[in-house]
């Protein structure tokens, strides 16, 4: 089997060390890979680049298309952006895929039979990262969820469980509160299971989903969810399974992919040759799947199986009672060369088969309307403004509102504060005045909304931003708020 091309970032803190020991594994396992390195995180953060990646590393990703990345750390302050969140939304890296999987009685642990794997989607919802600061007292945050990308991460989880043979895909949202985009990944999701009539399917709730999987994590297999809650929600299983340092992951993209740990940098145990590269090599060892050397993945699994069972453990994962050596950082990576060929005697062996890894999600299919009648019927304005009370607001804006609109409401947070507000209601800085058509059900065109706004500005009145209100085939397309 020829070498196959890979990129590959040691990281920062405790990444350097993890990575050398990791490829240590790989080489002796005999993986066929020529390594091309390039140079992410700290210092080129530090030297001026914003996104901690320089451009000719782009260059190298897309090159060879797979990229085995070490934990690296953003610099504190300063406007600095994720790399993980750059890297992922740059290269269409949709699909975050955490098996999280118990190994009692070796590692401590009180769900022994859990084995959950954690589809999380990988490039919007609040991870858009689109923040504004919009008054003195208010920030936003923006949640993005979209049809496009609820339907390809939805497919990938069906996918996902029916090549591994797993029998239910569940889904967690919280669309009894955001009806429109958690709203939206629901439906989704039930238009896709229904495709999948041989893998069970269920929603839950993502609050009550999260303290049932904490509780009893085996009556789940594999849990699709937005960004968001997928990625606190994988280090809280692969936490309750053993060790949030045990844990790998995939970042699967239709070009490209990217395997790493879940765990971040670590800058404290930095060169004391005490951190624990099981994270990364089991990133590692999906990476050898992803590429086609099942083998070598094989391999190297039963051997890191074997030496847990046989208690040869890293700090993190020490006990007394339980463990019966503990090693550093490159006595674990020698540990596991050791047991090369070997598999464990407890533990359950692992087995790969052979796959046609390309193209295997290229079957997405973003299924697109064309033909949706969209109607303007009201536009909401945001205004900073701290003057005075929600009535003399609503009395304010309704003397210069023109003629072919209404002043329908206007809330607080969320909140319905005129007409008819409560007394106890607490008011910040920021105010959502919705203004509609007078004739109800009839549009309002654009230049009415300008001519709106001109008259804010006039009053003396800072508006801050406007969100235009349609119908989509007749269908509501923005919130109520409570109370209204």
């Amino acid at each position: 089997m020829p070498s196959v091309p890979i990129t590959v970032a040691y990281g920062d803190g405790i990444g350097p060390e993890i990575m050398e020991a990791t490829l240590h594994i790989l080489k002796e396992a005999g993986a066929k890979l020529d390594i091309e390195k390039i140079d992410i995180g700290e210092k080129v953060y530090l030297a001026g680049n914003t996104s901690g990646i320089e451009p000719s590393a782009w260059d190298s990703l897309r090159t060879t298309k797979v990229f085995l990345k070490a934990p690296i750390t953003t610099p504190q302050g300063g406007g600095y952006k994720s790399l993980n969140v750059t890297v992922r939304k740059t290269l269409g890296l949709y699909a975050n895929v955490r098996p999280c999987v118990s190994y009692h009685p070796f590692i401590q642990t009180r769900h022994p039979n859990m084995d959950v794997v954690i589809v999380r989607e990988n490039e919007e919802d609040l991870y858009a990262g689109i923040e504004y600061r919009q008054t003195d007292q208010v920030m936003q945050c923006l949640k993005i969820i979209s049809r496009p990308g609820s339907e390809k991460i939805v497919r990938y989880a069906f996918e996902f469980a029916r090549r591994h043979n797993r029998k239910k895909v569940t889904c967690f949202t919280k669309d009894n509160i955001m009806k429109l985009t958690d709203g939206l990944f629901h439906k989704v999701f039930n238009e896709i299971a229904a495709e999948y009539p041989d893998v069970e399917n269920e929603h839950w709730i993502v609050d009550i989903g999260a303290a049932k999987m904490a509780d009893t994590p085996n009556a789940f297999d594999v849990i699709v969810m937005p960004n968001l809650y997928g990625d606190i929600l994988s280090d809280v299983a692969a936490q309750i399974a053993g060790s949030v340092g045990l844990a790998g992951s995939a970042n699967i993209g239709e070009n490209i992919s990217m395997f790493e740990a879940i765990h971040g940098s670590a800058p404290r145990r930095a060169g004391q040759n005490l951190a624990n590269p099981s994270g990364l090599l089991l990133g590692a060892i999906m990476m050898l799947v992803h590429i086609g050397q099942t083998n070598n993945a094989e391999k190297v699994h039963n051997a890191w199986l074997r030496t847990i069972e046989d208690g040869v453990h890293t700090y993190d994962i020490f006990k007394e009672g339980i463990s019966k050596q503990k090693v550093g950082t490159k006595e674990f990576a020698q540990a596991v060369v050791d047991r090369l060929g070997k598999r464990p005697q407890t533990l359950k062996p692992v087995a790969y088969k052979q796959r046609d890894v390309e193209g295997v999600y290229s079957e997405t299919i973003v299924k697109e309307r064309s033909d949706t009648k969209k109607d303007l019927v009201g536009v909401d304005v945001f205004l900073d403004w701290l003057k005075g009370s929600p009535d003399n607001l609503g009395e304010a804006l309704t003397k210069i509102t023109p003629e072919h609109l209404r002043l329908y409401m206007i809330s607080n947070r969320g909140v319905r504060v005129w007409p008819g507000g409560a007394a106890e209601t607490f008011c910040s800085d920021q105010w959502r005045c919705r203004f509609m058509s007078r004739e109800k059900g009839t549009a309002i065109s654009h230049k009415q909304i300008i001519e709106l706004l001109g008259r804010v500005e006039s009053a003396g009145f800072d508006f801050i931003k406007i969100e235009n209100l349609c119908n989509f085939d007749g269908e509501r397309g923005y919130s109520l708020d409570q109370g209204e």
